[in-house]
């Protein structure tokens, strides 16, 4: 009788505990990431110029702040305990030396690992791992885990993000989890108690509207992954963001795009994660990342994705109610020839019935601030009118006239 009164007791607390870090990613996460423009040719000394980099040209001061070393860090194999080892020839100093350089430099270190045997590049994965894996970020200093979905074989997507996430409380330090699963088994459903962020499609490219098809998987433009987001905004909040993939931005799009793609990123409260090389980029590419009063409008601390409010000819409305009273209005051009746009205030009332949010224009009055000329417009008494660029977007913050 009392070696089973003792088992359970020593049993509760583990089913008790075994949950996310909760208090983590209360705006979506903001960061740079290898992947997108590196792939697996990363190193040491290119993390080290990326920091320098972001800490000279404002980067780290917008926001920035996770720095995440993606697939094909870590040695072939694991060592002779098990654990995952970094490629010593790419970062000859280790990984806890280099976590220790990101804090002091105040950011925050991300790594990558699959959820499957091996990740996508063919390096050991965390499957039958996970705690041992847990422990290793933990001693690192990592903060937060990027965790793919490749060679996952017939794994139950659910049970498998709960196991690493369970690993991840058992080690004790709290870590942004970031489900890389591609939106296959409806991650949104399930991922709120799992993670702090999910994907919702399989990757983005450095397209404005295409679909690259790879035979056996597809990469995805911004428009193609912006229509996947339809139907999914219930589901995001603070701790808890659909993630439509991470930046192009400053990838070789046109400029006009760039802006596009940024807008409807910060309209759908997505994490905003660099993929470019940030050590030398374009003037324009670097406003586009720095805009502090479009980063608000993701950041805002009410936490409410965007909705589509209107769309004709290509043309589509979508506001985001943000909080003291105030909406994001973006206008996006899909096509490629400009468009005239006129929208008269006091005939239209946005309601949104996801956040109890209404902005009756007829009897409030709202100041208009365009933040990409970063100049105010006037009020919403006058009606808005003007000429939207070829693939371009207008992106507006409404504010309650004093």
């Amino acid at each position: 009788m009392r070696k089973t009164m003792l088992l359970l007791v020593l049993c509760v607390p583990v089913c008790v505990c075994a949950q996310k870090f909760d208090g983590l990613a209360l705006t979506p996460p903001m960061g740079w990431n290898t992947w997108n423009t590196f792939a697996a040719n990363i190193k040491e000394d290119l993390v080290k110029e990326t920091v320098e980099a972001m800490l000279v040209n404002g980067m780290q001061e917008a926001g920035y702040t996770y720095i995440v070393i993606d697939d094909a860090w870590e040695a072939k194999e694991r060592d002779a305990q098990g654990n995952l080892v970094p490629d010593p020839n790419k970062f000859p100093s280790g990984m806890k030396a280099l976590g220790d350089l990101l804090h002091e430099r105040g950011f925050k270190f991300g790594i990558h690992n699959c959820a499957g045997t091996k990740t996508c590049s063919g390096y050991p994965g965390g499957r039958g791992h996970e705690f041992q894996d847990a422990r290793s970020y933990a001693s690192w200093g990592v903060d937060y885990l990027k965790y793919d979905w490749c060679e996952h074989g017939t794994a139950n997507a659910e049970e498998t993000y709960k196991t690493m996430r369970d690993a991840l409380y058992t080690a004790r330090r709290p870590v942004v989890f970031s489900l890389c699963e591609w939106g296959d088994n409806k991650p949104w459903l399930w991922g709120q108690k799992i993670g702090h962020l999910w994907r919702t499609t399989g990757d983005i490219t450095a397209c404005f509207d295409c679909v690259k098809d790879h035979g056996t998987y597809k990469d995805w433009g911004v428009l193609q992954i912006l229509d996947k987001q339809e139907g999914l905004r219930k589901y995001a909040g603070p701790g808890h963001w659909n993630d439509p993939d991470m930046l192009e931005v400053g990838n070789g799009m046109a400029v006009n795009e760039d802006r596009a793609h940024f807008s409807m990123w910060c309209m759908l409260a997505a994490p905003l994660m660099a993929g470019n090389d940030v050590r030398k980029m374009t003037k324009e590419t670097l406003a586009i990342l720095t805009n502090k009063e479009a980063i608000a409008v993701d950041q805002d601390p009410l936490g409410v994705q965007g909705f589509q409010y209107s769309a004709k000819d290509k043309m589509e409305v979508w506001f985001k109610p943000l909080s003291d009273g105030a909406w994001a209005m973006c206008v996006l051009n899909r096509t490629p020839r400009v468009q005239k746009f006129r929208f008269d205030w006091k005939g239209e009332a946005v309601a949104d019935s996801f956040s109890k949010r209404e902005a009756r224009f007829d009897t409030t009055a709202y100041t208009v601030r365009d933040l990409w000329q970063k100049k105010d417009l006037g009020k919403t008494d006058i009606i808005f009118s003007g000429d939207v660029a070829a693939q371009d977007a207008i992106l507006l913050r409404l504010s309650p006239a004093k």
